[in-house]
């Protein structure tokens, strides 16, 4: 609750006049069952129409003055709620994009998107309503007291044996539904994974006539969701059943009790009525107290998700860059016996070792799971080796602070992203890049025939992940992002595989044309992509088994040889 409580704080004093409104409007609210006994026991027995007519306009003051206060401070709440809980939501989506993948990895995609939607609004209702109902509460249960006390301690009795009982009892099943709501949180993680994946996945889905399957999968995920929230409800609304029993009990004792005291002489009918009234408060306040204590117990159990999160540390930690160390000075890029697991369990690459000069091109080849990317990942600094060092333009990557370490690369990942915004913001990248270079790079990528095809051109905008573009197209427009800031490496990873030979061979000849004081980094499957760098390494279960030019290659490594042989027989098939 303190890191809620850490941004309520930032808007205290707007909070702190909400409440002071809200107190002011459930006050009145209080006063008119008072006014009311009034007239009935004090004025109605005078007979005068005039005192009447005075104190019925008293009530409907009451009455509109409590209506224009509890308005003011519910939109105040909203006002104020919105804006911490924006405040929050930039924080934390901050903190998510500056996330180092390990940390990434064990969160998970999905729980980081809960944690940004349902979580963050569960935070927003209890914001909301700590500053309404977390005020209109225990005013209308001690006001309620306090009143009934000063008009018949005896009737009043009733009331203080019971409230303390149904308050107990509430607090009590509250503090059973934390972990509860934390559990449903997981579970709805959990959907939000199988949603997610099935979406970016639709056609795959469609083409295998898997609909039925999947929905299944959905369905069962959905169901443990809903078994969690009917129990986490079935708890939360025990309070409410047990204080409506309470309470109708004890309204039947004010109505046999009051009557028999009035029957007697000793109590006046107005009494009655008052009481009635302020039971029917209090109740209220207990059952506001319930519903209240749900929203914290979903906003606790979401607070705790969110700070988990922001107090995450990057194991991503800038040192200073050791002195005296030969290995940097070998290359622009050097890799020196680096050894890396995701699981910590098993490599996923081991001993590797090489340098890339500037101006020069490396191919990485293998097959699938090989640990082509791994390599792509460590260079940029996504992961940190368990084993040895790498470094750039010599300096170990470690000493660079981030952002400037990855202004060195131009990069095409395996199954990057195309956003939902125009080619030009697509290829730019908010970077300051002239419309000159742009179109340069397109032009290059040989992404510039199909883009000018367009009516509007590079400012066209593209579907949701691309979906409107060709593999092709796609793979052309992401290759236009990694040319156009003319970066000292360019890595293309696996950027060509939907790229037929002729188009593939034409991009590769413009970036050498073009770019010749970048080193290019290309990881494939294909031999025809790297079959003329001025290095290849072959990798095999994470390790190197070749390294060398083609030729050097084609007599040295059984396994290049065959892949060169299958390849390129099929090719000439």
């Amino acid at each position: 609750m303190k890191f809620i409580l850490s941004y309520m704080k930032k808007t205290w004093s707007f909070i702190l006049l909400t409440m002071v409104i809200k107190f002011i409007g459930t006050f009145l609210e209080l006063l008119i069952p008072y006014v009311l006994e009034y007239i009935i026991d004090v004025v109605a027995p005078t007979k005068s129409l005039k005192m009447v007519l005075v104190w019925g306009g008293v009530m409907i003051v009451l009455a509109i003055l409590c209506r224009l206060f509890n308005k003011t401070a519910n939109q105040r709440a909203v006002t104020s709620a919105s804006k911490n809980i924006y405040r929050l939501r930039q924080d934390l989506f901050e903190k998510t994009i500056y996330l180092s993948s390990d940390v990434i990895d064990h969160i998970t995609l999905p729980s980081l998107i809960s944690r940004l939607t349902s979580d963050s609004y569960n935070i927003l209702s209890f914001m909301q309503s700590s500053q309404t109902l977390g005020v209109r509460a225990p005013i209308l249960l001690l006001g309620g007291f306090i009143v009934t006390f000063s008009m018949d301690r005896g009737m009043a009795m009733i009331l203080a044996v019971m409230a303390p009982l149904i308050i107990a009892i509430v607090v009590f099943i509250s503090r059973k539904g934390i972990p509860l709501y934390t559990s449903v949180q997981k579970k709805l993680d959990e959907v939000v994974r199988i949603m997610r994946e099935n979406i970016s996945g639709i056609r795959v889905i469609k083409a295998l006539g898997k609909e039925k399957r999947e929905s299944h999968h959905f369905e069962m995920a959905d169901k443990d969701m809903e078994k969690s929230e009917i129990k986490a409800g079935f708890t939360m609304a025990l309070p409410t059943s047990i204080v409506k029993v309470f309470m109708n009990i004890g309204l039947v004792l004010v109505v046999i009790i009051g009557a028999i005291r009035v029957s007697e002489g000793t109590m006046k009918p107005g009494v009655i009525l008052a009481f009635l009234s302020y039971f029917q408060m209090i109740m209220m306040g207990v059952l506001t107290l319930n519903r209240f204590f749900l929203m914290m117990s979903k906003a606790n159990a979401s607070s705790m998700r969110i700070k988990d999160t922001m107090d995450s540390i990057s194991s991503l930690s800038i040192t200073e860059e050791e002195s005296g160390n030969e290995k940097a000075k070998e290359g622009y890029i050097v890799f020196d016996d680096v050894s890396f697991s995701y699981d910590g369990a098993s490599n996923a690459v081991s001993h590797i070792s090489f340098s890339l000069e500037r101006g020069k091109t490396l191919g990485i080849i293998g097959g699938t799971g090989s640990g082509k990317s791994t390599i792509i990942n460590l260079m940029m600094r996504f992961y940190d080796p368990q084993k040895g060092n790498i470094f750039v333009d010599g300096k170990n990557i470690k000493s660079y602070e981030l952002p400037s370490l990855r202004r060195h690369f131009g990069v095409v990942f395996q199954n990057d992203f195309i956003f939902h915004d125009t080619i030009s913001s697509n290829i730019k990248m908010g970077r300051n890049i002239s419309d000159e270079d742009m179109k340069k790079a397109a032009e290059n990528a040989m992404a510039a025939e199909f883009i000018e095809r367009y009516e509007e051109g590079y400012e066209h905008y593209s579907a949701i992940h691309g979906a409107a573009f060709s593999g092709g197209q796609k793979q052309r427009l992401l290759i236009s992002r990694a040319l156009s800031g003319d970066s000292p490496v360019i890595v293309l990873d696996d950027s060509s595989s939907a790229l037929d030979y002729r188009t593939d061979s034409m991009v590769r000849k413009n970036i050498l044309s073009n770019h010749k004081s970048s080193s290019l980094v290309i990881v494939a499957e294909r031999v025809s992509a790297v079959m003329n760098a001025d290095e290849i390494l072959v990798l095999h279960n994470g390790e190197i088994i070749g390294r060398g030019r083609h030729d050097h290659l084609m007599e040295s490594c059984d396994e290049y040889r065959d892949i060169y042989q299958t390849q390129m027989g099929e090719a000439r098939e």
